[in-house]
């Protein structure tokens, strides 16, 4: 499944987590063609929500939450799983996440997530800054000086104002996912302001590098750019994506955000016994 071109191969855990979740994400996200993705999502019973997620990057390394991913899993739920309601509550690690259903012909083909809290202080981020935020403050990344703001969805984002086009992503994502200010890694979003709450973006995913859309880094660029006076509290702002578009909304607290979910194709899969 995806959400606007971020995919994830998803599994039906009602029955049980398997032991080896993390060396399955990393056999199954070595690619983007047939069977692979950014990684491995696991849809779980919970005993507070209609449904739960596990997700899993690339290299194996689990995510508090995701953003395109919690969208999936909430089109299984509806459409596997049969939770035909309005609205489909999701346990992550970063909370119970409320999912508004928009139906097309009577298939669940989009949905508008109830975030939660943007966090801004940089203990709980967690990012190595003084003071209250970090909005709009210095970052010395190989040799070359960044205006950073950081904010925090569920898990680490670092928003930096510059144009998308022509940057060499590969290599300066991963200096800044591995930067020693960021104490758990963190995901980076370099993003443009081309109109009136509209944005380009790029995004570098720890744990899975440049990937199509990234959801929760959607919603702290367009955090980042109320902060830093760009786009406007309570208003619709247009994220687009390589993958395709979301709409976010900031009241100067929570966030909201409302964007695709797809089912590219089901089946089985066997994997060979993994050695120890």
């Amino acid at each position: 499944m995806h959400g606007i071109g971020n995919d994830y191969v998803y599994f039906d855990a009602f029955d049980g987590m398997p032991e080896n979740a993390s060396e399955i994400a990393v056999r199954l996200s070595d690619r983007h063609r047939s069977v692979g993705g950014d990684g491995v999502i696991f849809v779980t019973k919970s005993e507070i929500a209609d449904g739960g997620m596990r997700m899993f990057n690339a290299d194996g390394s689990e995510g508090k939450m995701c953003g395109n991913g919690v969208r999936c899993v909430g089109k299984f739920l509806y459409d596997v799983k049969g939770v035909k309601k309005d609205v489909i509550t999701v346990e992550t690690l970063s909370g119970v996440k409320r999912l508004h259903v928009h139906l097309n012909r009577g298939d669940a083909t989009s949905f508008t997530v109830e975030m939660g809290r943007a966090e801004l202080e940089p203990e709980k981020i967690p990012c190595l800054f003084d003071g209250d935020r970090v909005v709009g403050e210095k970052l010395l990344v190989a040799d070359k000086l960044y205006f950073v703001t950081c904010v925090s969805m569920g898990n680490p984002h670092c928003v930096v104002f510059e144009d998308p086009d022509g940057l060499n992503l590969e290599e300066v994502g991963a200096k800044f996912e591995n930067h020693p200010a960021f104490p758990e890694r963190v995901n980076t979003e370099f993003i443009k302001v081309i109109g009136k709450n509209e944005l380009k973006m790029r995004v570098w995913e720890r744990g899975s590098g440049e990937t199509f859309a990234c959801g929760t880094g959607a919603c702290a660029a367009a955090v980042a750019s109320v902060l830093n006076g760009f786009c406007g509290v309570n208003e619709e702002i247009t994220v687009h994506l390589l993958g395709g578009d979301l709409k976010i909304v900031y009241d100067g607290e929570n966030v909201t955000m409302t964007g695709a979910a797809e089912t590219a194709f089901t089946g089985e899969v066997s994997l060979p016994e993994i050695e120890e």
